[in-house]
C-alpha cells in the first residue's frame, strides 16, 4: 500500500489535481482519491510512473525508508519505519518521563494517550 499522504503532498507540490495526476497516469480521478486515502493500490507500473513523474524511490512511496532488524528469541524479522516516524520517536525521547512509561508498558502507554486524546 502507498502512503496516501505522502502522493497527495507530492501531487500538490507539482500542483496536479486529482484529475490531471490521473490523466497523466492514465487512470480516474477516483482512482487518485482512492490512492490518496489508502483504500486502493496503485498497480506496479502506476507506482514506477509515481516514482519518474515525482522524482522519488518506491521505498519513499510505500512510507518503507527505513528498514529496522529486529531479533527476538533468535528469529530475525524486519519492520520498517517512515521517516516521519522516526522523527516522532527523536521528539519523545526528548520527554523522558513519557519516553519511559511508553517504552516500559507500551499498551498501557498507548491507552493512556488514546483517553487523554479522545
Amino acid at each position: 500500500m502507498i502512503n496516501g499522504k505522502r502522493l497527495k503532498e507530492l501531487r500538490k507540490a507539482k500542483n496536479l489535481s486529482q484529475t490531471e495526476l490521473g490523466e497523466i497516469l492514465g487512470v480516474s480521478k477516483s482512482s487518485i482519491c482512492c490512492y490518496e486515502n489508502g483504500t486502493r493500490n496503485p498497480a506496479l507500473e502506476t507506482i514506477i510512473d509515481l516514482m519518474h513523474l515525482f522524482g522519488v524511490s518506491a521505498d519513499y512511496l510505500l512510507g518503507t525508508d527505513n528498514l529496522i532488524k529486529v531479533v527476538e528469541n533468535h528469529e530475525t524479522n524486519y519492520r520498517t519505519l517512515t521517516n516521519e516516524e522516526l522523527l516522532f520517536l527523536d521528539e519523545l525521547k526528548k520527554n523522558k518521563f513519557v519516553y519511559d512509561i511508553l517504552l516500559d508498558d507500551p499498551k498501557r502507554g498507548a491507552d493512556l494517550i488514546k483517553n487523554k486524546i479522545g
